[in-house]
């Protein structure tokens, strides 16, 4: 009796494990473990050309030459750009390469549009209508009395017996002249405008830098400029007046290099000298001595001599006499 008190509880245990085994399983949630999408904005794709007035440094340039390919005195460039070292540019550097009043670089500074501030004028208020004009009689209002032939007679005369209107006097027009005097008109002088005033380039007179046999020509895609044989030590001069701009051998393949600038948009360049005899922000005349022929980052003695305009090289042979 003991053990059958305890057959439902067991029956009912039962039960409660066979439910339990025969419950569909489950399957147990998956985790996603890939990494986090990338919500940082698309990198801009880089603009082909630089804006006007900017330069993006590419591997293997110097200050020097981006200022000569730019037609600028590289010590304005380190003023633009703020530089304390001249040497130290890096690749992808924007360097500023026209002066930053110049209209072009401040409309590039803000993106191509220049915007300025206009001041409104004020509302006006409405105006008042005029007010009207009230014309007040000064003269002094007449009694008024019946109409008789003695009233009448006083009217027509003024105080002292004297008549109330004088009697209008016809005026007499001055008989017109049949023949009026001619009127000679004199044309005004012809202005004649001043001769238009030669540019600067027009000034300039040229003379080959140094005597010699052309070895290599003008080839925009090669060479850009000429190439004169000499003797070591042969002397170099001046194709043009002007002030030198830069003295030195900080261009790759340029050796000793002089460059003089004649014009805003006109320069020279003397390279592979021996030696330099001229100084940075000298002024040189036409035929002047500024440097020694020789070798240097050349592979024989010879003047390397170019012409550019607005920094791009041009035919020296436009600009040298014939000889």
């Amino acid at each position: 009796m003991k053990y059958t008190s305890h057959l439902p509880l067991l029956f009912l245990t039962l039960g409660l494990l066979s439910a339990c085994n025969t419950a569909p399983r489950r399957p147990a949630p998956v985790i996603d473990r890939l990494p986090a999408a990338d919500n940082r904005a698309p990198r801009p794709a880089e603009d082909a050309k630089d804006e006007r007035g900017m330069y993006t440094v590419r591997k293997g340039d110097t200050l020097i030459r981006i200022a000569l390919d730019h037609g600028q005195n590289y010590r304005d460039l380190v003023e633009w750009n703020k530089l304390s070292n001249p040497n130290d540019i890096k690749v992808d550097q924007v360097l500023r390469v026209l002066p930053p009043d110049s209209g072009a670089s401040a409309g590039a500074a803000s993106g191509g549009v220049v915007t300025s501030k206009i001041d409104m004028p004020p509302p006006s208020e409405p105006k008042a209508p005029p007010a009207p004009v009230v014309v007040k009689k000064t003269t002094p209002r007449a009694d008024k009395r019946p109409y008789s032939d003695n009233a009448l007679a006083e009217l027509q005369k003024g105080e002292g017996g004297a008549p109330a209107r004088p009697e209008a006097k016809p005026v007499e027009k001055p008989e017109r002249d049949p023949h009026p005097p001619a009127v000679t008109v004199i044309a005004p002088p012809a202005v004649t405008a001043p001769p238009a005033a030669a540019s600067d380039e027009e000034k300039l007179s040229w003379m080959w830098p140094s005597d010699g046999k052309i070895v290599a020509t003008f080839d925009e895609g090669k060479n850009k400029g000429i190439d004169i044989a000499g003797k070591a030590g042969q002397h170099v001069m001046a194709a043009g007046a002007g002030k030198v701009m830069y003295a030195g051998s900080g261009i790759r393949g340029y050796g000793n290099l002089v460059i003089v600038k004649h014009s805003n948009s006109l320069l020279s360049a003397y390279a592979h000298n021996r030696s330099i005899v001229v100084k940075e922000g000298q002024s040189v005349n036409k035929g002047q001595v500024i440097a020694e022929m020789g070798d240097s980052d050349a592979d024989s003695v010879k003047l390397h001599f170019e012409i550019r305009q607005q920094g791009k090289p041009v035919d020296p042979s436009r600009f040298l006499p014939n000889r």
